[in-house]
């Protein structure tokens, strides 16, 4: 199918390598607003969708409605996701004020439900522009959107440095995504917040709004029919003031020894810890790599940086949007579908039950430590997540049920669960280089030992304590959830 085009205000913006058409509708001319509706990418500057909906807003001479929404509904809601989610949103709705922008929203509840509500306000748009995300729900949404509302809706990448649409199609491995990536990267570090030229919007809405910036935030997610067993991570703090405390404490702390310290789990210097924010768009990677240039760092820990933020995490969101489910286990290289399909029916005398993988009570004290990381933190130093991920294929009963309980406990307890980055590497676990020796369970799959922590000064001692740190005592299903989305349209 031929793209539509942009209309004008996007086709010569100089982002507009971001933006794509998802319906072929006409703009409604007695439109009140241009709808900027976000889900995750929670930040009022330097974010390309909401700089979109001002272009289209300037263009067709109207004011621009930020709308953002909080469901009950969503899989694995819980008071860690919701208050890490509203104090971005609250941030959110200020900074737009700051901008001259109308933000507006809702947190679904009993006794203020509000059904339908992205597609009333959509109703009285003249178009709809949103941000393109390509897992979990914010695809899932933006799609049905696209195809029941009755104006124009386009999709804004806001979460990757360099557009994944000017690197073009054939791109079959790292090596050639980085060729095609690396020269973009310099022209598309340039940024300026476009200006609306219109008043802030003051018209009618087909709901109250709730006022986030005068709320008791706790108090509102106490009283929410979500999982109150998983409890907010004191290691992430929402909101754009904790996300900015932690860029500065990448620039002049972890920054100046990262190439060194990177991969290790036990130093509390060695990761930046900005993926929560990230994936939640509070920071942008615009943002971040401006400040890691002007930081007083060696150009070796720069370069590290850059490999990780640019060079992995956008060539696995590169990866997700051709993907027609990043979460799904046959995502993985057809040779290791076979290999693990293969050993499938291999004794597994390592089986654990979901409480104790959920608890990090199993028979593997390290394995342990990485996972009490997960329930305690919602984050888990990436040096573990691989030894984490590849000793799920020993502790649970197939290849298929490994990949569904490393995506249960990544999603419920994670703050950077449900990416495409997180998907990923919970694939490279499945599929990293093929190994010359077959092994039980895991075929040619390779395994990973733990061996890179325990030798380090004190690691011995590091896991013993991270083995045995409290966390707390969530509820554990009877079996891991089946997830919505791989089954068919998901009640939200």
């Amino acid at each position: 199918m031929v793209t539509p085009p942009l209309p004008p205000g996007l086709h010569d913006w100089w982002e507009a390598p971001r933006v794509r058409a998802l319906n072929e509708r006409v703009g409604k001319p007695d439109g009140r607003y241009v709808l900027c509706w976000l889900q995750q990418a929670l930040r009022a500057r330097d974010n390309p969708v909401i700089d979109a909906s001002i272009r289209l807003g300037n263009a067709l001479g109207l004011p621009v409605l930020v709308y953002h929404g909080v469901r009950e509904d969503y899989p694995y809601a819980s008071d860690r996701l919701h208050r890490f989610i509203l104090g971005a949103s609250r941030d959110l709705g200020t900074e737009c004020r700051d901008r001259g922008l109308a933000c507006v929203q809702h947190v679904d509840r009993a006794g203020h439900r509000e059904k339908g509500l992205v597609h009333r306000l959509g109703a009285e748009a003249a178009a709809i522009v949103l941000e393109d995300q390509p897992t979990f729900v914010a695809r899932w949404q933006a799609g049905r959107v696209a195809i029941r509302t009755a104006v124009p809706v386009y999709a804004v990448d806001a979460a990757c440095l360099v557009p994944p649409a000017v690197l073009g199609d054939g791109i079959g491995g790292r090596s050639a995504f980085l060729r095609r990536h690396e020269p973009e990267r310099d022209g598309w570090m340039k940024t300026q917040d476009v200006v609306p030229q219109l008043p802030v919007y003051t018209g009618p809405l087909p709901f109250v709004r709730d006022a986030l910036d005068a709320c008791d935030l706790d108090g509102l997610v106490a009283g929410l029919a979500i999982d109150h067993t998983l409890p907010v991570s004191a290691m992430h703090p929402a909101g754009r003031g904790a996300a900015a405390d932690r860029l500065r404490r990448l620039t002049t702390q972890v920054l100046p020894g990262y190439a060194s310290t990177r991969n290790d789990a036990t130093r509390p210097d060695g990761a930046s810890g900005l993926s929560p924010y990230l994936h939640f768009g509070v920071l942008g990677p615009r943002e971040v790599m401006a400040a890691v240039a002007a930081a007083d760092a060696g150009s070796q820990h720069k370069r590290k940086f850059a490999d990780e933020l640019l060079g992995w995490r956008e060539w696995f969101h590169f990866q997700a949007r051709a993907l027609a489910a990043p979460e799904r286990y046959d995502r993985i290289p057809a040779w290791a579908l076979q290999t693990l399909s293969a050993h499938a029916g291999d004794p597994r005398p390592e089986l654990e039950t979901l409480e104790a993988l959920l608890h990090g009570e199993t028979r593997d004290e390290t394995w342990n430590a990485c996972q009490r990381q997960f329930l305690a933190d919602g984050w888990m130093h990436n040096n573990l997540r691989m030894y984490w991920g590849k000793r799920l294929l020993a502790m649970t009963p197939s290849p298929e049920a490994a990949w569904a309980t490393a995506c249960y406990l990544n999603d419920r307890l994670s703050l950077d669960g449900r990416d495409p980055s997180t998907y990923g590497n919970i694939a490279a676990m499945f599929a990293s280089s093929p190994s010359d020796r077959e092994r039980p369970i895991y075929g040619r799959v390779a395994t990973r030992g733990d061996g890179s922590t325990r030798r380090r000064a004190g690691g011995d001692a590091w896991l013993s304590a991270a083995a045995s740190r409290p966390v707390p005592q969530v509820s554990t299903p009877v079996e891991v959830p089946v997830d919505p989305y791989l089954t068919g349209e998901p009640t939200i």
